[in-house]
């Protein structure tokens, strides 16, 4: 049989310095930097109480997205540049 190839989704990456204040800095798969990134903003509770899809960042989260306030639906592209493939960040 053969093996399943794996997602992209699940292929580990590595956090730049800045995510990885949140998340850690061992490389893990997208999912689990979305995964760590919620946990991060519920318990801190970082949702705008008036409208739960709005992330109003700390200090820390406000390094990686760059702005004020940030829909949730758009968190994931400016978390994407802070990603890069564990194999090319270790040739730099």
């Amino acid at each position: 049989m053969a093996k399943k190839k794996t997602s992209a989704f699940m292929k580990p990456v590595q956090p730049s310095e800045a995510l990885a204040v949140i998340v850690g800095n061992k490389p893990i798969p997208r999912t689990q930097v979305t995964k760590k990134l919620w946990e991060y903003i519920k318990k801190n509770k970082l949702q705008d109480k008036e409208d739960r899809r709005k992330i109003v960042p700390d200090a820390k989260l406000a390094k990686v997205l760059g702005t004020a306030t940030i829909d949730m639906f758009k968190m994931n592209a400016k978390i994407s540049k802070h990603l890069t493939d564990p194999a090319l960040a270790k040739a730099r």
